[in-house]
């Protein structure tokens, strides 16, 4: 069960090398977070992860999964179940991709797909079962910005974390009033290290030609338009505000836990910048150096 200031005291994973995830649990760990199952790809990553855990305190085994073989979650992710309750599950694994590669293989890009999303509703819904089972507990999920409209340098990676979003929305309604609590959590670009202070070049608009001043009136409006969009589509790639780190996720997921928010932007300033790309017209949007 969760402790009187809303730290779990058992965490299970999904993807156990993820530095969000590890982010996560280390500030966890330090709110008394004793018991800690990493599932993941056996590897030496996934084994100095758990190495890591174990020293800061923590009772930590890994778990052998796979994102893409959603025949063995149920077996798997039951046998950590049995063996006791689990208050927080942790969504965390999911793979970018490489866009122009993706377009040209089509099985490259499926490989996206069946892990972002696919993996997500197989292993989603084993745990929230369990958890429902339980009566307890909060599954957390990583999303992405990147889900909330679908751009042309990531659209496969971006389809893939739109359907995972709206599966978590979903999901965490059916399980309203059950006793479990379901959050989706939407980063920026996440960087290892905070970005440096840079301001993103506004882009160069060619002039408009003379024409009559009802023209060059709807000429102006769709550059002055171009260019507050661009900003909005640039700032959560390259402004040092809008970006993120694995350690800023963590706390806003310590902090979510604690609300019992549903949804979470990290940083929170993404929610108003990805409300106004989300009602640039596409037309315009489509002619967008993004």
């Amino acid at each position: 069960m969760k402790d009187a200031f809303g730290a779990p005291q058992s965490l299970l994973v999904l993807g156990g090398t993820s530095e969000i995830a590890l982010a996560t649990a280390r500030r966890l760990i330090a709110l008394r977070t004793r018991t800690v199952r990493l599932a993941g790809r056996p590897g030496p990553a996934l084994d100095a992860a758990a190495a890591e855990l174990r020293a800061r305190g923590a009772d930590v085994r890994t778990v052998d999964f796979d994102a893409l073989d959603a025949e063995s979650h149920e077996t798997a992710l039951g046998k950590v179940f049995a063996e006791g309750d689990i208050d927080m599950v942790l969504l965390a694994f999911g793979i970018a991709g490489d866009q122009g590669r993706d377009e040209e293989e089509p099985l490259a890009a499926v490989r996206v797909a069946q892990t972002n999303y696919t993996g997500a509703v197989s292993a989603g819904l084993v745990c929230a079962g369990a958890l429902q089972a339980q009566g307890h507990g909060s599954l957390v999920v990583l999303s992405s910005v990147a889900g909330e409209r679908a751009r042309r340098a990531d659209f496969i990676y971006g389809s893939s974390k739109a359907g995972l979003d709206a599966f978590t929305q979903g999901l965490g309604d059916a399980l309203h009033g059950t006793g479990v609590h379901v959050m989706v959590v939407r980063p920026g670009v996440v960087r290892p290290e905070p970005a440096r202070e840079t301001v993103p070049a506004a882009p160069v608009m060619s002039p408009a030609p003379a024409r009559g001043g009802a023209a060059l009136l709807a000429s102006a409006r769709i550059t002055a338009a171009r260019s507050a969009s661009a900003r909005f589509v640039s700032a959560p790639l390259e402004a040092p505000s809008l970006t993120t780190t694995p350690d800023a996720v963590a706390e806003a997921i310590v902090t979510g836990l604690r609300r019992r928010s549903e949804t979470v932007w990290v940083p929170g300033s993404l929610r108003a910048v990805m409300s106004a790309l989300r009602h640039v017209p596409r037309p315009l949007f489509r002619r967008l150096p993004i």
